[in-house]
């Protein structure tokens, strides 16, 4: 899909999205047939005419003003990366970005991983983890024995169906992922390996497609994750994600428990398992 459908699909996603009613609007049945915002009542909102708003739907607008931009993102309500996401689309067609080294990391990033006592992993852009410490492989999906190919969270997450029973809330946790595909692929997007993820995810999952179609843009940060383990149990991790700044496509994502909670004793017993299962 190109830059200009992409930006009109979430221009109309977002102005569905919004509730008439919050605005001061009329919502009556006879008044309104589908839900949110009209075009005419959004382009009023933003102070721009009708007729270049729809050209903007349309994916007929080039070179979008900061002024326009700023304008629609405050009618829209956008939050910081739904806002980062449409500069992005509306920005002039940019450079194809350079593919990076598939499975690469700094040696150093690895030694960092084993020093730290929590479960730990770096991912990429695309969502492909690239290295891990042996708590954030034990964690819940096993990145060790899987191949280098299909060591990608989107892909085990919807397409692989232990994942359900891993995590109890996986509604909250498909909805982040999904979101945050799609805030990286806002940053690039004439990548060809965005397209080809998400043309792989769709085909193979319904719950991937419905998620995708929302727009839902958020950058991944820190929130509580909650995980089955096979072997400990339940734990309850409050994750933080901090971006590389020498490796601006990765990140590194690292899960703690709560001091003297059951999670840390279990996150204790888990790190003897791994150091020696038999002994465990």
């Amino acid at each position: 899909m190109t830059e200009t459908a992409e930006l009109g699909d979430f221009l109309k996603a977002r102005r569905a999205a919004l509730d008439p009613a919050d605005l001061g609007l009329p919502t009556g049945f006879n008044q309104r047939r589908v839900a949110g915002l009209r075009r005419e009542e959004l382009a009023q909102l933003a102070g721009i005419s009708v007729d270049y708003y729809t050209r903007l739907e349309q994916g007929r607008a080039r070179n979008v003003s900061d002024s326009v931009l700023e304008s629609l993102s405050r009618a829209l309500r956008l939050h910081r990366d739904e806002e980062a996401y449409l500069r992005n689309l509306a920005a002039p067609k940019r450079k194809r970005v350079a593919r990076p080294r598939a499975g690469r990391i700094r040696p150093e990033l690895q030694l960092m991983l084993n020093a730290i006592q929590t479960p730990a992993l770096i991912f990429d852009r695309y969502g492909d983890v690239l290295a891990w410490n042996s708590l954030g492989s034990a964690l819940s999906l096993d990145f060790a024995a899987r191949p280098a190919s299909e060591r990608n969270i989107p892909k085990m997450f919807f397409l692989d169906e232990r994942a359900r029973e891993l995590h109890p809330e996986w509604e909250t946790v498909a909805k982040e992922i999904v979101a945050n595909l799609r805030a990286e692929s806002g940053k690039y997007p004439d990548d060809p390996r965005f397209a080809q993820l998400v043309g792989e995810l769709s085909l193979g999952s319904e719950a991937f497609r419905k998620l995708w179609a929302t727009q839902a843009v958020r950058e991944k940060a820190h929130a509580w994750k909650v995980v089955n383990n096979p072997i400990v149990g339940e734990l309850r991790l409050r994750y933080e994600t901090l971006r590389l700044p020498d490796d601006p496509g990765q990140a590194l994502v690292i899960y703690t428990a709560e001091p003297g909670s059951d999670t840390e004793r279990a996150l204790r017993l888990l790190a003897s398992w791994v150091a020696d299962p038999t002994d465990a």
